[in-house]
């Protein structure tokens, strides 16, 4: 970077940097975004006729596009850089002339910022957890982040062949660990590491002499004269294979052996889903839209991980002896539950046999607030005193301390913190969404914000859990570090400030390999390919049909002068970053679009009237303002109204029947289930660019990418499609099969679930050889929590009381 930076101020270009400096100070402000500084000078180059190259690929076109940030203070100039992911540096113009310029620190930049905003503290409580990675491998390649298992196998295989003695000691220590009510894989007659090995040797030969298929009750009295308890396998082809795997990798230590061997270790029987704030049912009113996608997602990992462990448990040949798999969903009961089920205690989940809701109340200090529904942004008072009476109603749950504890969403991951703390076990944390991120500036205003978000608990709480936690899945890459062009989520908390109650210098390495991309997948049973006619409930067709083009309905606006159009379909919540009203105005604008197709919005309300808060009521005038500024009465149909999974499922379905198409138009999206069902539905989809949701389609030529600012833009692609599927009607087919097969062989929940379960048992290994380091970054962890975070939660607290 010194190199770059140095070429442009050595240059002619830099009197062009001088008027680009300029003119962004003419107008005011002195805090500019990446986008604000990239409109800027291409209008730059625009204004004096500079060719694309120099806008692209000039030095001083380069360090452009590298700058994230850009605070103009006095006559300095400072850049926040990045000139490749994961990577920041700041640096300082140190007059207005651009003559020099320094490298400064973070916490230089941080203090900028505070003086920016007028909330300059010095001194002030700087948070840093860079020295807990020290000794820590770390992944070194940007490609490679989220990859955190593989690499972890690979520093494993490695040190196996540095001193194989000493990682034979510690395989035994761990495996000697494993029990369930009794002794698994290995007893107390086996002494150590090497008697182990010798063991392991003699079980080989007695298991090869064995018919492939026969039970393991068979021959399990003379591998437990050898000291091997239950748990190699089910048959004596299975437990031949286990043991192999055992002996290849202290023979030949292997990234794929090891992992296949630890995929075979029974360690996982009894796992808990945190989801606090959510509405955690199983009927039509499941879910709030903030946490609808989030309880969604909750019940079905929860149904695929009892199924899964399940599985685990036959082949690993422990279902004899009547270990059975305990999956529980932890989360609040709610005394006033709206005629929901969110006042019951214990639920079963549908579709399992031991899976269960659990619903433990909010204490009853203030019952105005703990007896009703909470919004993520108020529940972070009641939180620790649930996780202490949640502990004791787990234990009695499942009889004895879970193998895994899951977070979900701040609140979720901080109560999986506490636990996973007091119990000892290991703890994932699932952000699903960071707020952080959503809302530009959050931390420089977090005190106006306050009374409104109370970030300066949240974003604590997300560096708390996020830190504490053995490892972290995330749905895409972008969550972790986003792109060339833009932050990831978990990236906006490795350094910021909020003034007057810290600093972030280093809050998050985004480099380690406790980070995973794990995507989830869909329900298989509700969103299946259109084309799977055998599948599809007839009478629901027409149900569903009749609804979206035809029927009366008071919660239905439009009717269609043609429904024999090809159908363009979006399925949203009314909310501004979902951005529906953007896309009935870009329908509205193209006039092309309109000749050839039918605008279809499925949303959960129609009326102004059915608002809850200021952005439904914006968000909802918004759409029915342009509906009638182009006149799209009859080339709209917009069904506000909540329907059951199943009318969902069929919905895409009948799109796809006439060959429409399906478009996801938020002007940011972290994953994007919709999409996701909406595919494997078989419908072609386009989806926005901005987040996480733009890894969801396989789309090197960027055709079915879309940014929600450029409607003339998404227009276009569109009609380019379209025209496609017009001129060769097998174009809309291909496309149709390529989306099925891409979430068929990447988006599935058995996947998902398979890799979770390897990533608790390789990272409980991990935290055991690493556990003086952990211990004091939990101490680290503990102690930020307790002087930072309980006294925001405690002002949250008086405030409801005061109300």
């Amino acid at each position: 970077m010194y190199e770059l930076i140095q070429t442009v101020l050595s240059s002619d270009e830099k009197t062009i940097l001088r008027q680009l400096i300029s003119k962004l100070s003419a107008s005011g402000k002195r805090y500019f975004l990446r986008n604000e500084i990239l409109h800027a000078f291409a209008d730059y180059c625009h204004q004096f006729q500079k060719p694309a190259y120099f806008f692209h690929s000039s030095s001083l076109g380069t360090l452009i596009h590298y700058t994230h940030e850009l605070i103009l203070e006095g006559d300095d100039i400072w850049l926040l850089v990045r000139p490749r992911i994961g990577s920041q540096e700041v640096w300082r113009l140190l007059s207005a002339d651009t003559s020099n310029f320094e490298l400064q620190t973070a916490q230089a930049l941080l203090d900028v910022c505070d003086r920016f905003v007028n909330r300059y503290q010095s001194p002030i409580l700087e948070i840093n957890f860079h020295a807990f990675d020290r000794g820590i491998p770390s992944i070194d390649d940007p490609r490679n982040i989220g990859q955190g298992l593989a690499f972890l196998n690979r520093y494993l295989c490695s040190q196996v062949l540095s001193d194989r003695e000493y990682w034979l000691d510690v395989l035994y220590d761990t495996l000697h660990r494993l029990e369930y009510d009794h002794k698994l894989l290995i007893g107390d007659r086996i002494k150590s590491g090497i008697q182990l090995y010798k063991e392991i040797k003699q079980a080989i030969k007695i298991v090869s002499k064995r018919p492939p298929e026969e039970p393991y009750e068979k021959f399990h009295e003379q591998l437990q004269a050898l000291g091997l308890e239950p748990g190699w396998g089910n048959t004596a082809s299975r437990v031949r294979e286990t043991l192999e795997l055992f002996d290849r990798l202290l023979e030949t230590p292997q990234p794929a052996i090891l992992e296949a061997f630890v995929a075979r270790v029974p360690a996982v029987f009894r796992v808990v889903l945190v989801s606090i704030h959510g509405w955690i049912g199983q009927d039509d009113s499941v879910g709030r839209p903030e946490t609808l996608g989030q309880v969604v997602y909750v019940l079905e990992q929860a149904r695929s991980l009892e199924h899964q462990i399940r599985e685990e448990i036959k082949l690993a040949g422990l279902d004899s002896l009547g270990i059975q798999p305990q999956v529980v969903i932890l989360t609040r009961l709610i005394p006033n539950c709206e005629g929901t089920q969110c006042n019951l205690r214990l639920e079963k989940v549908e579709g399992t046999e031991n899976a269960w809701i659990l619903r433990v109340p909010f204490r009853e200090f203030n019952p105005k607030v703990t007896q009703n529904w909470i919004s993520k942004y108020e529940i972070w008072p009641y939180l620790e005193t649930f996780a202490v009476d949640a502990e004791k109603e787990l234990l009695a749950q499942l009889g004895d301390r879970p193998d895994l504890i899951i977070g979900n969403y701040s609140d979720g991951n901080l109560v999986a913190f506490l636990l996973a703390r007091s119990l000892k076990v290991t703890q994932c944390n699932i952000a699903h969404s960071l707020e952080k991120p959503k809302h530009l500036f959050s931390n420089l205003y977090w005190q106006e914000l306050e009374p409104q978000y109370h970030f300066s608990a949240q974003f604590t709480a997300d560096l708390i859990s996020m830190n504490a936690a053995d490892f972290i899945i995330t749905s895409s890459y972008q969550e972790i570090v986003g792109t060339p062009d833009t932050l990831g989520q978990y990236e906006s908390y490795k350094t910021f400030s909020m003034p007057q109650l810290y600093h972030v210098v280093d809050g998050i390495n985004l480099f380690s390999p406790k980070f995973n991309l794990v995507p989830p997948g869909v329900d298989e049973n509700i969103f299946f390919p259109y084309n799977q006619i055998e599948k599809r409930d007839q009478s629901l067709r027409k149900k569903v049909n009749e609804l979206l083009f035809s029927s009366s309905d008071s919660q239905v606006f439009g009717h269609l002068d043609d429904p024999n159009k090809r159908p363009i379909c979006a399925i949203a919540h009314i909310t501004p970053v979902k951005n529906l009203s953007g896309l009935v105005e870009c329908f509205g604008k193209s006039q092309a679009l309109q000749k050839q197709c039918n605008l279809i919005l499925v949303t959960n309300k129609l009326y102004l009237s059915e608002a809850t808060n200021s952005e439904e009521a914006t968000e909802l005038e918004r759409i029915h303002n342009f509906i009638n500024q182009y006149n799209l009465q009859g080339q709209i149909r917009w069904v506000g109204m909540r329907l059951p999974k199943p009318e969902l499922g069929e919905i895409y379905r009948v799109i796809a029947d006439r060959q429409g198409i399906f478009v996801h138009f938020a002007r940011f999206e972290a994953f994007g289930r919709p999409i996701l069902e909406a595919m494997s539905s078989g419908l072609p989809t386009f989806a926005t660019e901005f987040g996480g949701a733009a890894e969801l389609i396989d789309d090197g030529e960027c055709k079915f990418h879309i940014n929600p600012t450029d409607l003339e833009g998404t227009a276009k692609k569109i009609l380019q499609f379209l025209d496609q599927c017009n001129t060769h009607p097998e174009h809309w087919q291909e496309i149709s099969e390529r989306v099925i097969q891409r979430v068929r062989n990447k988006y599935n929940w058995q996947m998902h679930t398979k890799q979770l379960l390897l990533l608790a048992k390789i990272y409980r290994f991990w935290d055991f050889l690493n556990k003086e380091n952990r211990e004091a970054l939990l101490r680290y962890v503990d102690t930020l929590y307790h002087l930072v975070f309980k006294p925001r939660a405690e002002k949250i607290l008086e405030e409801h009381m005061q109300r």
